[in-house]
């Protein structure tokens, strides 16, 4: 008897295994179809965010570029005047902690006043002679400071013309890149995190990132203190 029984089982499930197979392949089929349908219902939903960090600090390099000129009639008295008048700017600008490797002198540009005027126009002198120098420095407050002291020039008869004005710069942000843009990559996350958030949803890996786009400039108050930015762009999925 017990021979029938188990012959029976044996029958039983030897005409089940198919079933089972097939339910289990549609088990699985249906799976992977709701797995597809889900990746393309989150396929295109992302958000792009941006982080930004920002820092104060102070210059490390500037330049400075003033102009000096003479007038006169001849024009080879005019030059040696004007190599005098170039050498006392120079004096002013070493005496007062500028490196003579920081100052650049041009050569002298003339203005040939009688050829370039017009018909019978009168002028008061023949010749312009304008000569450029620049002061390139990593010592700011040297520099800052010479700025409020060029009556001394004055003094001496020499009058500063053309361009007078003063550019800095930062030269150090390596130093400041990695902190700053791992800054703005977390401030990008935070807003990528409370987006997700409010609207329901759960944040997925990144899909595209920027870095970081980096700005300086000097603050209006203040121009030897640079804004340094950092904004780093970031695209992140979306899951439900």
């Amino acid at each position: 008897m017990d021979w029938k029984v188990n012959l029976f089982n044996h029958c039983n499930m030897k005409n089940l295994l198919p079933s089972i197979i097939i339910a289990l392949a549609i088990v699985i089929f249906g799976l992977c179809v709701k797995a597809g349908i889900d990746n393309v219902a989150n396929r295109d939903r992302k958000v792009t965010v941006k982080g930004l960090s920002e820092m104060q600090v102070p210059a490390d390099k500037v330049t400075w570029n003033l102009s000096v000129y003479e007038t006169g009639d001849n024009l080879s008295s005019l030059y040696d005047k004007m190599t005098a008048t170039t050498q006392k700017v120079v004096d002013f600008l070493t005496a007062n902690g500028i490196k003579t490797e920081e100052i650049a002198v041009n050569p002298p540009d003339v203005d040939d006043r009688v050829s370039n005027r017009w018909g019978d126009e009168k002028i008061p002198f023949n010749y312009k002679l304008t000569t450029g120098i620049s002061v390139i420095s990593n010592n700011v407050s040297a520099v800052r400071a010479l700025v409020d002291k060029q009556g001394e020039l004055l003094k001496q008869g020499i009058a500063l013309g053309g361009e007078n004005n003063l550019h800095y710069e930062y030269t150090d942000f390596q130093t400041l890149k990695p902190q700053m843009i791992e800054e703005s990559i977390a401030n990008a996350r935070s807003t990528a995190e409370q987006f997700a958030k409010n609207s329901g949803s759960r944040l997925g890996k990144i899909i595209t990132a920027n870095q970081g786009v980096v700005s300086m400039e000097s603050v209006e108050q203040n121009p030897s203190q640079m804004n340094v930015r950092v904004v780093s762009t970031i695209v992140y999925a979306l899951k439900n």
